[in-house]
């Protein structure tokens, strides 16, 4: 199981994507591609922020595919299980001098509970979670 980071998503979904991370997704099983309802959350925010007009429409109903179509049946929650694992996370950062966003460990703490390795760019963001991870960039550790 691969767990898309929201940074992936948006990438796969512009105009004009790197074409590395093209290759990278293509080369995964799609059934294998996951992301979570932290990644919603994230990216409907991003495109709510938008002004009013044709771009905003044309990113929220691609949104809405991706969600519904794309990831039907593959979205994660973050459930009690993950929030116990998110919390602590948080405060081990903390505690470390080495603060995250509440969605990063909430994020890490989804991929943790479903022994899932997270795909994103900011692999720095991640390390020393516990987290496996992948840089579909390919530009920083594994």
């Amino acid at each position: 199981m691969i767990v898309l980071d929201t940074n992936v998503v948006s990438e796969a979904i512009r105009p004009v994507p790197e074409a590395r991370v093209l290759r990278w997704l293509d080369a995964q099983a799609p059934e294998a591609l996951w992301i979570t309802a932290v990644t919603v959350g994230e990216i409907v925010h991003g495109v709510a922020r938008l002004p009013e007009g044709r771009r905003r429409d044309r990113l929220a109903a691609l949104i809405e595919e991706h969600v519904t179509t794309t990831f039907s049946g593959r979205v994660l929650a973050y459930d009690a299980d993950a929030a116990r694992v998110g919390g602590t996370l948080l405060a081990l950062r903390e505690r470390a001098g080495r603060p995250m966003s509440m969605a990063d460990a909430q994020i890490a703490a989804i991929c943790r509970v479903h022994d899932a390795t997270l795909a994103t760019r900011n692999v720095r963001d991640f390390l020393g979670t516990g987290a496996a991870v992948v840089d579909p960039w390919g530009t920083g550790p594994s």
